[in-house]
C-alpha cells in the first residue's frame, strides 16, 4: 500500500497537551498545492477557493507548477494576486514539493493535491494540533469523491490506489508512520532538516509511483525519535477520482508501481523499516477484507490481484536494483 499510515502498535491518542504549548504564537501556514496538467484545472480552481477561504492573515497559499510552461501562464495571467512558481527540480511530484518548501515562509507546510479540496475548518485542525510542540506532521482525512460512483468490485481496503483513505487506517488522534499526501502538514524547520522529499520516490506526471511521503515519514523520525506524526480526520479533504482511475487496469498498474516503490524505500531504509505497516496490513487487514467480501467475488479477486500485482512489482523493483549492481 503506498499512503501507508499505521504503525501498528501505535495507537496512543496524542490529543494537544497544554503543558507543550507554552510560548506558542501565532502559526502561520503554507499551504503548497503542486499541478502539472490542464486536465485538473477545474479541480484545481475549487481547492484553490476552498483554501483561500480558511487562510489566516499571516498565512500564504503557493501554487507550484511542475514543468508545464502553458499551465504556469495560464494560471499567473488569469489570477495574478497568486503566488505561483515553476518546480525548480526535476519533474515529479517530489521535487516540485521541496520547490514549495523552499518558497513557503511559514511555520508550517501544508500540502494538498491538486484534485484535493479542503472541507470547511481543515486547516483550523492544522493550526490547532500543531499547537502541541511535540507534533511534526500530521496525516488528514481524504475522501473519495468519484467521478460518476465507485466500481462494484473495488475493495476499500485498497482505497490508497486512487490516493484516498482505505480500511485498516488508525483512528482519529493515533500515531501514524506517515500521511497520505493529498493532506498533509509538516513543520517546514523539520522538513528541510531531511532534506525534503526524495526525487527517487514519488509520482512523475502520469506514472502512478509513491513512497515518497513513507520515506518522509521515516526520515522525520529517525532525525527525531520522539517526533510526533498524528493522524487527524478534522484536517479533511475531498479527492477527486475520475473514471479513469476505476478502470481495473489502472489498479493493477498502481499496486504494481507501488511494489516497484516499496523496492527503492527498501533499498534506502531497509526492510524491516520500509514494510513495517504493510506487514500488519497484509496480514490483518487483507484477510478480513476477503471474509468482509465473501458475498462479492469480484472485490475478493481485486483483493487477491492487488496484492499479487504488489508484489510482483516489489520483486521486479528488488531484482533491477540488484542486477545495477
Amino acid at each position: 500500500m503506498t499512503e501507508s499510515a499505521s504503525t501498528g502498535a501505535e495507537t496512543a491518542n496524542r490529543e494537544s497537551n497544554p503543558l507543550r504549548e507554552e510560548g506558542v504564537g501565532v502559526i502561520r501556514l503554507s499551504v503548497v498545492i503542486c499541478c502539472y496538467t490542464q486536465r485538473r484545472r477545474p479541480q484545481l480552481d475549487a481547492a484553490i477557493v476552498a483554501t483561500i477561504a480558511q487562510l489566516g492573515a499571516d498565512d500564504e497559499l503557493i501554487i507550484v507548477v511542475d514543468h508545464n510552461p502553458e499551465l504556469f501562464d495560464d494560471l499567473t495571467a488569469g489570477a495574478p494576486e497568486l503566488t505561483v512558481v515553476a518546480n525548480a527540480g526535476a519533474r515529479g511530484l517530489s521535487e516540485a514539493r521541496n520547490t514549495g518548501t523552499v518558497a513557503a515562509s511559514g511555520d508550517v507546510v501544508v500540502f494538498l493535491d491538486d484534485d484535493a479540496c479542503p472541507t470547511p475548518g481543515a486547516l483550523d485542525a492544522v493550526r490547532t494540533r500543531m499547537r502541541d510542540t511535540g507534533v511534526v506532521a500530521v496525516g488528514g482525512a481524504v475522501e473519495a469523491m468519484w467521478e460518476t460512483v465507485a466500481p462494484r468490485w473495488f475493495p476499500d481496503e485498497f482505497g490508497w490506489v486512487v490516493g484516498c483513505d482505505y480500511r485498516g487506517l488508525p483512528d482519529h488522534g493515533a500515531a501514524i508512520r506517515n500521511p497520505i499526501g493529498a493532506a498533509m502538514a509538516v513543520r517546514r524547520d523539520a522538513l528541510l532538516g531531511i532534506g525534503g522529499f526524495s526525487p527517487a520516490l514519488g509520482r512523475r506526471g502520469t506514472l502512478p509511483a509513491g513512497c515518497e511521503e513513507t520515506l518522509m515519514g521515516i526520515a522525520l523520525r529517525d532525525r527525531d525519535p520522539d517526533a510526533g506524526i498524528v493522524r487527524d480526520t478534522t484536517f479533511r479533504v475531498t479527492h477527486f477520482v475520475p473514471d479513469d482511475r476505476g478502470t481495473f487496469g489502472y489498479f493493477t498498474s498502481r499496486c504494481y508501481h507501488e511494489g516497484r516503490s516499496k523496492a527503492v524505500l527498501t533499498s534506502l531504509t531497509g526492510a524491516d523499516t520500509a514494510l513495517a505497516s504493510e506487514r500488519r496490513y497484509t496480514t490483518r487487514v487483507l484477510p478480513t477484507g476477503v471474509w468482509r467480501h465473501r458475498h462479492t467475488p469480484a472485490r475478493v479477486a481485486a483483493l487477491v490481484a492487488g496484492f499479487v500485482c504488489t508484489c510482483t512489482g516489489y520483486a521486479r523493483g528488488l531484482l533491477e536494483r540488484r542486477l545495477r549492481g
